[in-house]
């Protein structure tokens, strides 16, 4: 029986099924679970998290403390809580808007999967209930400006990278979603798949995760059963959709039939591992790995149309540009004029018109003072001739013309 009773009334013992708070200011990356550690309950007390959900069936029951004004205050909050479920697209927000909440959100679902990578490490089941809120933070960044939230989680340290990389491929599966229109239970799903995908790196000791060297044979063989080892672990939640498994098991899997681990052809290939494969490639090849440097964002975009007829499905791949952008957020470009900028925002109405910060001449060989020109507005005479290699300029200061003042939050 489900009950709802303040957190001050909580003991070790209890089944914690739901804190009432918002994922942001949850202490823990699951919702449910046995309240078997006395510290844990102090977590939530110190968190200002006001009343839980206990269920009495899983776990001790509440002894009879509860008051008239409690019962009167759960159907209250039962009320306001039907109200808030239902499902509202939140507004389009500018990326200098967008960026703090999405570092906040970068920084918290860092540590919501290092805590679901540990747990599943550790043996424990992963349930995609307990997984959802996360997802779901993360799409309502994506869909008030996908730039922020996308182009943050791409900054990784080495030692963060498997689960940033989750982050990040979570992000760019809801957005990829949303360019194929479809829906929001679909784009859930999607966003789940993205996020779960790489699970199977638990089995995969660190050394070799994070080698800065190339792999021996033997190494990489090990690395490559990382989608069976994921779908392995995934089955034994007892919640884990259809959708997610197969992405897991499938996400290498390439449309010329030359993938692993079965090799399929790209008419067996679902559409979902079909999206995770490309948004994995992505994040993989423009971010910082331990044994390699990153390529800027467009560049990445240049190499996989190079691969996209042998790895990746030709519909996908077309959605997958148009959501990130020919020039994503974060690329070095040169303008018709000889002045150099970095992309800052994307473009409605053309993939070939972003908004650019432009910072630099290349006649003059100086620095300008930072400018944002929206190329797709009306009477605008530049536009790009090519992207840029940033060390081949120099430029050491690309992030934070993009990315705003303020060290990183993870």
């Amino acid at each position: 029986m489900l009950k709802r009773i303040y957190v001050e009334f909580l003991k070790p013992g209890m089944y914690l099924h739901e804190l009432c708070a918002s994922w942001m200011s949850h202490p823990f990356w699951r919702n449910s679970f046995v309240l078997d550690d006395p510290n844990d309950i102090q977590r939530i007390l110190e968190s200002g998290i006001k009343e839980a959900w206990i269920d009495s069936s899983k776990g001790l029951d509440l002894e009879s403390v509860q008051t008239k004004e409690q019962t009167e205050k759960e159907i209250d909050r039962e009320l306001t809580r039907a109200i808030e479920s239902s499902v509202t697209m939140p507004e389009r927000t500018v990326l200098s808007v967008e960026m703090p909440r999405a570092a906040k959100i970068c920084a918290k679902a860092l540590e919501a999967v290092v805590s679901m990578f540990q747990e599943g490490r550790m043996g424990k089941a992963i349930q995609a209930k307990d997984a959802m809120p996360l997802v779901e933070e993360i799409g309502s960044s994506v869909l008030r400006n996908p730039g922020a939230l996308i182009s943050l989680a791409r900054l990784k340290r080495a030692d963060d990278y498997t689960y940033m990389h989750s982050v990040a491929v979570c992000a760019l599966m809801i957005a990829l979603a949303r360019q194929l229109k479809m829906g929001i239970r679909e784009t859930c799903e999607a966003g789940l798949a993205g996020l779960l995908h790489d699970v199977g790196k638990v089995a995969i000791p660190p050394e070799i995760l994070n080698k800065p060297g190339k792999l021996t044979d033997s190494e990489f063989t090990l690395v490559k059963s990382h989608p069976e080892e994921g779908y392995k672990i995934l089955l034994e939640g007892n919640d884990i959709s259809e959708v997610a498994l197969d992405a897991c098991l499938h996400h290498h899997e390439k449309i010329d039939g030359k993938g692993y681990p079965d090799r399929l052809p790209g008419s067996e290939i679902s559409l979902f591992a079909k999206m995770v494969a490309v948004c994995d490639v992505y994040d993989a090849i423009a971010s910082d790995r331990p044994y390699k440097a990153g390529w800027n964002p467009a560049e990445a975009i240049r190499r996989m149309a190079e691969w996209s007829k042998s790895h990746f499905e030709d519909l996908v791949f077309q959605a997958f540009v148009k959501s990130v952008g020919i020039y994503p957020i974060g690329t070095l470009v040169q303008l018709q004029s000889g002045r150099m900028g970095v992309i800052v925002e994307q473009s409605d109405r053309s993939l070939l018109s972003p908004q650019v910060k432009v910072f630099y001449s290349t006649k003059s060989r100086v620095r300008l003072a930072p400018e944002i020109i929206d190329l797709a507005s009306p009477g605008c005479g530049e536009k790009i001739l090519a992207h840029e290699d940033p060390e081949k300029w120099g430029f050491s200061d690309l992030e934070e013309l993009w990315r705003g003042a303020g060290p990183r939050p993870w």
